[in-house]
């Protein structure tokens, strides 16, 4: 093969034409060996700027993804504070319809069943003494038997009663919620 390549290189020695193409072949060649130069000598410069490049991209990146990141989230919780309130709203309604009473309806009925049970309580302190039983007083005195004279019998002398001085009961919510009248279903 080396014989072959001489022959033909030796064929185009003779023509003006063969030293033409020797002459860019080598002009070719040392074009390649002075860019292969020139990117050893200049590699280094244009690799620091590429990782410069490289930072700056990467930083503006992670900017704009923290900001999308910040919008989606924002979003997500306005969407789950009004899923939350929806549920909420359902679940009262559904409770409502059933007839069980809102927390505003118990502490309503709480409230006004402690005015009550003030109000009982200040009447029943402020109660004068008992009054004799006044059915007992106009019973009419027991009939005598056959062969019996009537005894008469003297009237023991009652003291007045004392005033309750245990406080009523109070009434609770239940208490209140059953004397309510029911809603026919």
């Amino acid at each position: 093969m080396g014989k072959k390549l001489k022959d033909l290189a030796g064929e185009t020695n003779d023509s003006p034409l063969g030293d033409t193409i020797k002459q860019s072949a080598k002009q070719i060649w040392l074009a390649g060996l002075g860019a292969f130069a020139k990117a050893q000598e200049e590699g280094g410069k244009v690799f620091d700027a590429l990782v410069k490049e490289g930072a700056t991209l990467q930083s503006s990146t992670r900017k704009a993804t923290g900001e999308t990141i910040a919008q989606v989230a924002g979003k997500a919780s306005g969407t789950w504070d009004r899923l939350e309130q929806v549920f909420e709203n359902r679940v009262a309604r559904a409770l409502g319809s059933l007839g069980v009473p809102s927390k505003q309806d118990i502490d309503t009925l709480s409230q006004r069943v402690a005015e009550l049970s003030a109000a009982v309580q200040s009447l029943t302190e402020n109660q004068p003494a008992a009054q004799p039983n006044v059915a007992q007083a106009a019973k009419p005195p027991a009939k005598a038997t056959e062969g019996e004279p009537a005894a008469a019998k003297p009237a023991a002398a009652r003291a007045p009663r004392k005033p309750a001085t245990k406080p009523a009961k109070p009434i609770t919510p239940a208490d209140v919620l059953k004397t309510l009248p029911q809603e026919a279903e």
